[in-house]
């Protein structure tokens, strides 16, 4: 059974780091030097946990910015162990996310996509929008969701 908890950065750092250094920058040849930003501290992060209270998924929240009459957060670091992909574990983070998100009174939500994981964004209601750009040498779409 996965648990999906929402926390603090300082509470979120060493296990979302482990997930997303396996993931970004072992699997993916991410540089190391831009997986940790400024953002974290600002962020709400999702764990998701296994029944031995082991992380196997993260992901993050950016705080929500006012643009005209709406307020659009970004979701970023979506990463899952490779072991657990295909078990739901990232669309449960991304309900998540998405629910913090409306609680706190965000109209929408954007992030950029790898490539290849457009269609699972899409399931979640995600759209694309503008044109494909390169992000720490992966290919990466715009997506977003209007929420409420």
């Amino acid at each position: 059974m996965i648990r999906i908890e929402l926390a603090v950065w300082s509470e979120a750092r060493a296990d979302a780091m482990r997930v997303r250094e396996t993931v970004f920058v072992e699997e993916q040849g991410v540089p190391a030097q831009l997986e940790l930003d400024a953002h974290d501290p600002l962020c709400v992060h999702a764990l998701a946990r296994d029944e031995t209270g082991r992380v196997v998924g993260t992901g993050r929240l950016l705080p929500g910015e006012a643009q005209g009459a709406r307020i659009v957060s970004h979701v970023g670091r979506m990463a899952v162990l490779k072991a657990w992909r295909g078990k739901g574990i990232g669309g449960a983070m991304l309900a998540r996310l998405i629910a913090a998100a409306t609680e706190r009174g965000d109209t929408e939500i954007a992030l950029s996509s790898q490539t290849h994981a457009q269609g699972f964004y899409r399931a979640h209601g995600f759209r694309e929008e503008g044109d494909e750009f390169i992000e720490a040498g992966i290919p990466h779409r715009t997506m977003r969701r209007v929420l409420g």
